[in-house]
Formats: structure tokens, C-alpha cells, sequence
């Protein structure tokens, strides 16, 4: 079973009280994440499937992507919202507590130490809800990994 990177789950489906069911998410530790075997179709039915306070960051971190990455793809994956170009830019996901944002800086000294207040154990990073969210710091490395795609599919195969 696929499980967030980084994060361990658990069985238990969830909805909250008054809210429509949305099978795809389970708990996590610290957290809730994508479950099951479906997901949201799309990342407006990932946003959407959120209170209004977090979808407006979900939102806000999509437009941030979008405005760094205008080539980039939207789409789901790992039942999470995905960014690509030339691979895998970002994945990013609400937690109960937090906004998760993969992968892991790489390649940058300078945005790594930017970012390690951020970092968990593995590198992912984690913006906690109850402060500001660095949106110019999620710009830096949506750039940096457009870079780093780009840069990889110019390379010729040996």
C-alpha cells in the first residue's frame, strides 16, 4: 500500500462532523494524509476537500507554484498534489498541523540552510499552520528544481 512520504498511516477513514465523507484521507501520525485505493481526481478536489482556512493556503501554494513554474503540469500523485515538468517538480499536502512540501532541498547550500528550520528527519519539509507560511521560500525552490529537471533532460545518455 502506498503510503506519503514520510509518513506512516493508519486504517481509519475519516470525515469531519458536517463535512461531505472523503474516503481518500486517513490518519496519520501528526496528521491526515491520502488513503485508500482512490484519491481526489484532481487538485481542485484535493483543495476543496479542506476547511476554508487551509484551502486558502493550498490555494495560495498553487498559485505560488504556478507563478515560479508557468510550463509546470498540475496533477495527483501518491494521492497528493504534484507539480510537473521534465519530472517531478513538488508534491505538497495538508496536514492536521502542518503543510508537508517534497522532495528535499538538493544542490543548494545556501536554499538548504534556508529551509532547514523547515526540515524533517528526511529533508521534507514541514510548514507548520499556526505560522506564517514562506511562500517566497516555496517560489525559491519550485525554481531551483525546475532548474534541476531541466538540467537533467538536456543531459545526453552516455
Amino acid at each position: 500500500m502506498t503510503t506519503h512520504p514520510g509518513e506512516e498511516r493508519e486504517e481509519t477513514n475519516i470525515t469531519g462532523s458536517g463535512e461531505r465523507p472523503r474516503p481518500w484521507l486517513a490518519r496519520c501520525e501528526g496528521g491526515i494524509i491520502p488513503a485508500g485505493r482512490s484519491g481526489p481526481g484532481s487538485i481542485d478536489d484535493y483543495i476543496a476537500s479542506f476547511s476554508p482556512e487551509i484551502q486558502a493556503i493550498l490555494e495560495r501554494i498553487r498559485l505560488t507554484i504556478r507563478q515560479a513554474a508557468p510550463d509546470a503540469q498540475e496533477t495527483i500523485s501518491y494521492k497528493m498534489p504534484a507539480f510537473t515538468l521534465d519530472g517531478i517538480l513538488v508534491y505538497f499536502a495538508a496536514f492536521k498541523k502542518h503543510i508537508g512540501f517534497y522532495p528535499p532541498v538538493k544542490g543548494d547550500a545556501e536554499l538548504r540552510k534556508a529551509v532547514s528550520d523547515w526540515a524533517g528527519e528526511k529533508g521534507n519539509l514541514r510548514f507548520p499552520l499556526d505560522e506564517p507560511i514562506p511562500y517566497g521560500l516555496i517560489e525559491r525552490i519550485v525554481k531551483l528544481r525546475m532548474k534541476q529537471n531541466l538540467s537533467k533532460s538536456r543531459r545526453v545518455p552516455r
